[in-house]
């Protein structure tokens, strides 16, 4: 047993190594936002995500399509934000009765071929890209909230940035208080910074996209306010969120096919990377 595994060692080693040297080429790119770089990162990741396909499918089960049960409980969330948002906006529940929610949710079905989790880095490729109808700056998700968005497309794959990244920003609001603001990712946790102190929040209070952001859709779920920081001045305050979504250990997600504004989205996605 012991000589066919060095056999087959022997002749897989190299494709090993250069699997390695991919990794690390992959994890030098994401570190580098500069425009020129971009191109070349979005075929690197391309091709990495050809051979991580690969691997996926000799190494795994066949399990890369989701079943019609989760795409529905994703819309139904979708769906029970917003009414829990109308519910809070307006105390006579029979304005809800004559608003018409919008249920015709396109979800994309994707799965997960790799992840680059680090500290300051949380980083996606997705086997679906522009033969699926995905684009630049859609929203990708699951069943319990947001989970990040897609940044760069080739024609099969995607990259898609998570809430762990500390380049991504999100406009957000803090649904009780009516409190809006930027979450981003510390290297630590989710926080919405420089919040006035006076505002009304408490733990257990429900972040979802705001209606300030021109890129993502509001009312999707982010997460649940678990505590609340005072600076130095003791006039602001850093507001800390635990997403619904695990991102490290998920394996399949849903595209969200909506894009507000192409030429808005460049803009606000470019500010919000520096």
């Amino acid at each position: 047993m012991l000589i066919f595994l060095n056999k087959i060692f022997s002749i897989v080693k190299e494709y090993i190594l250069l699997f390695v040297l991919l990794i690390i080429s992959l994890i030098i790119l994401s570190l580098n936002n500069k425009q020129e770089v971009k191109k070349i990162r979005g075929y690197a990741f391309g091709s990495f995500a050809v051979w991580a396909n690969v691997v996926n499918t000799l190494f795994t089960s066949s399990n890369s399509e989701l079943s019609a049960l989760q795409i529905e409980n994703a819309k139904l969330m979708l769906q029970v934000n917003r009414l829990r948002e109308f519910a809070l906006e307006n105390a006579e529940l029979k304005s809800l009765l004559n608003y018409k929610i919008e249920s015709k949710y396109k979800l994309i079905p994707t799965s997960i071929v790799s992840k680059n989790i680090s500290k300051t880095q949380g980083v996606y490729i997705v086997n679906s890209g522009l033969k699926d109808s995905v684009k630049k700056s859609m929203p990708v998700l699951n069943e319990r909230g947001l989970v990040g968005i897609v940044t760069e497309v080739t024609d099969n794959y995607s990259v898609v940035q998570t809430l762990l990244s500390s380049s991504f920003k999100i406009s957000a609001t803090i649904i009780r208080g009516n409190v809006n603001g930027v979450a981003s990712w510390n290297g630590d946790q989710l926080v919405v910074s420089n919040i006035p102190t006076t505002s009304d929040i408490n733990k257990g209070d429900r972040v979802v996209t705001s209606t300030l952001s021109t890129i993502l859709p509001p009312s999707i779920p982010i997460g649940l306010v678990v505590g609340k920081e005072s600076n130095i001045s003791g006039l602001l305050s850093e507001v800390v969120i635990k997403p619904f979504v695990d991102v490290r250990s998920i394996k399949n997600v849903f595209v969200l096919a909506t894009v507000k504004s192409s030429q808005i989205d460049s803009l606000e996605l470019n500010l919000l990377s520096k």
